[in-house]
């Protein structure tokens, strides 16, 4: 399912136009994004947990021409499915 699909779903689901669950779709993924960029964390109770782990710095290694890299550390947005969630896709 992609973000138009996803949108559709939603009119269809709560009896709004494209444009109303469009809007509401993209509000709830730019409230996320916020919050994650503030490195607060953000819990949907019965379905998961988004939050912002850290990276610690290393190296790598080209795999080309076999020259070492630094990797600087970094932040990643992570998902942890909840209960409900997982019961759903395992039934």
């Amino acid at each position: 399912m992609n973000k138009n699909e996803l949108i559709s779903a939603v009119a269809e689901k709560c009896d709004m136009t494209k444009q109303q669950a469009g809007d509401a779709v993209d509000a709830v993924l730019d409230t996320v994004t916020g919050c994650l960029a503030g490195g607060d964390e953000v819990r949907i109770l019965g379905f998961g947990n988004f939050v912002v782990a850290d990276r610690k710095a290393t190296t790598a290694r080209n795999p080309r021409t076999g020259e070492t890299i630094n990797v600087p550390a970094s932040k990643a947005p992570k998902f942890k499915a909840g209960k409900a969630l997982k019961d759903a896709v395992n039934n």
